[in-house]
């Protein structure tokens, strides 16, 4: 992790686009990175996480605002220009070239020495466990070893700014999860400013030092993947990061930090207040299924406690995922580790669903939400 006193490396100010000049693809984009941070854009198809990205590496026109790096304006400067590294989902390598030659194609770009250039791609290859390939051609590699080509080529003229786009969208699971770790390894080793985008929460919530989570073209939250995940600042980033189950509820009262709300079947539950304020009438309330017990005892006798009835289960291996039903016919989802004391339940059995208020959060229904918040 990086401390805030370590300055602003990449700034966004005000940063806007469209393509029609009607509707905006980005909007009000303002957000400041860390030199060394290791920050992902992450939201679904859309959202304008990838046209951010484009506007920085310059293949996208900025409608308006600022995007700066070490407090330069670069909006003007041509891509070539900017000491950006650059790695794709496609991986972007020349299929007529060796591995070598195209390790070596930016640095012959910039008009390096030839003994460097070797220098320089054998130190890469190694960087990234590929020595001893630089005379292949890249159909000769796997997937895994082809996007490591990728990142090394992005690296290989040391930039101070790596940009990712959905580099890892083409593998795998396990090969997935292999690149991860090599990339994280990469980035804690050489210190490089990373922007990610990628719609994988898995995989946002894994590699990052801060998640941008957007939503029509706005940032919803921008926090550590334990903040995002603990504290979620609206109903969308609840949603959209982890498992949550959605109550909807009718709020009783308001305070600062709580939000006291009745429950479908009449159950009266506390829960953290997240965005709703004293005009709200309605809520959801949201609790995470690792989060729920389930008990025969009534519901009455809990605090935060919800009837439900039994539906089925599901036998996924390191845990057991339970669903039930609410007494207006709402889904509900508790998961419990694998282990000889999980619950044997029967199908239309009452049960009750409990939590602790500090795990549960109050959200005004999405229509009513606030469209983003600032970073």
């Amino acid at each position: 992790m990086h401390n805030a006193n370590e300055g602003r490396f990449l700034e966004f100010d005000g940063v806007q686009k469209t393509y029609d000049e009607k509707s905006l693809v980005v909007r009000d984009f303002s957000l400041a990175v860390r030199r060394g941070e290791f920050l992902t854009l992450l939201g679904p198809s859309g959202s304008g996480k990838t046209t951010v990205l484009m506007m920085l590496a310059g293949f996208e026109t900025v409608t308006a605002g600022v995007i700066s790096i070490n407090g330069r304006p670069i909006t003007r400067i041509a891509p070539h220009q900017r000491n950006i590294g650059v790695v794709f989902q496609n991986y972007a390598l020349f299929p007529h070239m060796t591995v070598a030659a195209n390790l070596a194609y930016p640095l012959a770009l910039r008009r390096m020495a030839t003994p460097q250039i070797t220098e320089r791609v054998q130190q890469s290859l190694k960087l990234v466990e590929l020595a001893g390939y630089g005379d292949r051609p890249p159909a000769q590699l796997s997937g895994g070893q082809r996007q490591r080509v990728a990142l090394a080529r992005a690296l290989i003229f040391e930039p101070e700014l790596v940009l990712m786009d959905e580099p890892l969208g083409a593998l795998d699971k396990k090969l997935r999860e292999q690149m991860q770790l090599e990339i994280t390894r990469l980035h804690k080793k050489l210190g490089f400013t990373v922007i990610y985008v990628t719609h994988d929460q898995n995989e946002a919530l894994t590699m990052s030092d801060r998640v941008a989570v957007f939503n029509r073209g706005m940032v919803q939250q921008c926090a550590s993947p334990a903040e995002l995940y603990e504290k979620p600042a609206n109903a969308f980033v609840a949603d959209f990061i982890g498992e949550n189950n959605m109550v909807p509820g009718t709020v009783v009262s308001v305070e600062k930090d709580h939000v006291r709300a009745e429950l479908p079947g009449g159950s009266t539950v506390v829960a953290r207040n997240a965005d709703c304020d004293p005009t709200s009438s309605r809520c959801l309330i949201s609790v995470r299924p690792e989060k729920l017990t389930m008990t025969t005892e009534d519901a009455c006798n809990r605090v935060n406690g919800i009837g439900a009835r039994f539906v089925e289960s599901h036998y996924v291996g390191d845990f057991i995922r339970y669903y039930f039903c609410l007494a207006d016919g709402s889904p509900m989802v508790a998961k419990v580790l694998n282990h000889t004391q999980a619950p044997q339940l029967i199908e239309g059995q009452a049960v009750t669903l409990s939590w602790a208020s500090g795990d549960s959060h109050a959200f005004q229904p999405p229509s009513y939400s606030a469209q983003g918040t600032t970073p």
